[in-house]
């Protein structure tokens, strides 16, 4: 556990800023104008000074910021506290908890593999398992499929339905009154958020493969893309760089330690790699351009109010000006700009986004660990790339203003 100290954390984080924009300014790349969607474009340094005004206003303890253009790199910065009351700074090589970015590492591996034709989109998954769903028996936090015994539209689940969140579970079995894995819709009528839907993919291609998730990670995507500091799985060697996640105060929440891989949430990362990733990602390396096109195109519309939460169960008409949607492992949208996709991570302390605009070839990658972070990506994706699409209310990005 980390050492909390007896102080106000409110004026530790604002400290936190001041010293993050000084470590900042010495990783800057310096002059460099960046491309904004609408054609504009802003200095590095504005950018620097609008981060920094953004940790002060909001209390952040930690961000990292990374701009895209034209497919690469250029502009990649972190700011503030990888542990606040200890005053241990975030850098490019801390290691976060990446929360719901490890989706897209899984989105990419699934795109590969269903490329090299190890599974069809529209087969039901149980086609490819050597029993029924239901009689494997899955040591550890998953339980396994027991729970769905006498209820057979398990039975309809494809790969398509898994990377679109519309298998009909929950988010995870753990958050249901009973604890128990069930439907909530019938698979393929609904988009609803399902953690548990991705492993259910994962599960198969385990066994298609006859390898574990973190070796297939390792092959496919950690070792080709020299992310040495990323893993599923907690490593020792991530004590030496760790960031924690912080609550609103700047007090940090415990570790988790995964034991097991998840696809759907258990990395550990540094910003430095997870930039690495997704330039793999928007450069198509790996991938067929079909294969990338088919990945952020739309296969099923989005009309809830909010992703989560009681709001997600009622249809409306706000998103459907930029079509909303979902592709295979990432949401999509549409702009007077071209198309855009996206991915988001949260957990208690952490507050992940990215965005991506394919024909204006530029993104933003927003990584910050503290449970105010998230209120602050609607500025800023406002200010660095001109986005004022990205559906903030459904994500829950409420401003720190209006909170």
């Amino acid at each position: 556990m980390p050492i909390i100290l007896k102080k106000n954390f409110g004026s530790i984080i604002k400290t936190t800023v001041l010293v993050g924009f000084l470590l900042g300014a010495i990783t800057s790349i310096n002059g460099q104008d960046l491309k904004r969607i609408d054609g504009s474009k802003i200095t590095s340094s504005a950018l620097t000074q609008k981060i920094d005004e953004l940790m002060l206003a909001a209390n952040v303890s930690g961000v990292s910021v990374s701009i895209f253009n034209n497919r690469k790199t250029v502009y990649s910065k972190t700011f503030g506290y990888a542990n606040v009351p200890e005053k241990i700074p975030l850098t490019k090589n801390s290691e976060l908890y990446a929360a719901s970015f490890a989706k897209t590492v899984f989105a990419y591996i699934a795109a590969q593999l269903q490329q090299e034709r190890l599974f069809d989109l529209d087969t039901p998954l149980v086609k490819y398992l050597e029993r029924d769903l239901t009689d494997y028996d899955i040591k550890g936090w998953n339980r396994g499929y027991k729970d769905l015994k006498g209820d057979e539209r398990y039975k309809k689940i494809t790969a398509r339905m898994c990377l679109t969140h519309t298998t009909g579970f929950p988010n995870w079995r753990w958050f249901e009154s009973d604890k128990k894995l069930k439907f909530k819709f019938d698979p393929g009528t609904r988009y609803n958020y399902s953690g548990e839907g991705l492993y259910l993919l994962q599960f198969v291609i385990e066994q298609l493969t006859s390898k574990d998730y973190e070796t297939i990670c390792k092959e496919r995507v950690f070792k080709p893309l020299g992310m040495e500091g990323t893993s599923m799985l907690w490593q020792k060697s991530f004590e030496n760089q760790i960031c924690y996640g912080h609550n609103d105060k700047g007090m940090p929440y415990e570790l988790m330690k995964w034991k097991e891989a998840s696809c759907a949430g258990s990395m550990t990362t540094t910003p430095d790699d997870f930039n690495k990733f997704f330039t793999a990602l928007i450069n198509d390396k790996g991938l067929k351009k079909k294969t990338f096109d088919l990945m952020v195109s739309k296969q099923i519309s989005i009309r809830s109010m909010s992703q989560f939460g009681p709001l997600s169960l009622v249809d409306s008409t706000t998103n459907d000006q930029i079509e909303l949607g979902y592709g295979l492992g990432l949401g999509v949208f549409k702009t007077p700009f071209g198309k855009a996709f996206f991915k988001e991570g949260h957990d208690d302390g952490w507050g992940h986004y990215s965005v991506y605009f394919p024909d204006k070839r530029i993104g933003i990658v927003i990584m910050t660990n503290n449970d105010n972070g998230e209120s602050i990506f609607k500025d800023l994706l406002e200010y660095a790339i001109a986005d004022t699409f990205t559906p903030w209310k459904w994500e829950n990005y409420i401003p720190y203003y209006q909170r």
